[in-house]
């Protein structure tokens, strides 16, 4: 049924640019494709996808928002997840997760639960990296 719901992200996603919702709201629709695309493996589709989502984020919304922060971290899933991932994903991967927890200790502090899984995320992929170099 994963392959319905994304059917249906798509829509809501393109009704949102469509009618000019507000940044958030096309940010988020955005991220909840995104996911979907994650939750099936179409990890090169979700990278482009988020890629170019990036900038609109950061720009609209500023680079502490948790939607922003949210759409590094799935870039970042999205790179280590793949099957196909360099070294080169891995670090970027690393890169990205680091920036991201960073910016949430500050705006969310040490405690938080996104923080948490961000550093969760984090020790995951430098405990790859270890295992590559």
């Amino acid at each position: 049924r994963y392959d319905e719901a994304l059917v249906l992200e798509r829509e809501i996603y393109a009704k949102r640019v469509a009618i000019a919702s507000s940044d958030e709201q096309i940010v988020r629709s955005g991220g909840n494709l995104a996911c979907g695309l994650l939750r099936v493996n179409r990890f090169v589709e979700a990278k482009t996808f988020l890629r170019e989502l990036l900038p609109k984020a950061r720009q609209s919304l500023g680079l502490n928002h948790n939607c922003t922060l949210n759409v590094e971290e799935w870039i970042a899933t999205a790179l280590h997840g793949d099957p196909d991932a360099s070294s080169d994903d891995w670090h970027e991967a690393e890169s990205l997760f680091l920036g991201a927890l960073q910016r949430r200790r500050l705006v969310f502090g040490p405690t938080h639960p996104s923080t948490a899984w961000c550093e969760e995320d984090l020790s995951c992929v430098r405990e790859k990296l270890a295992k590559l170099e």
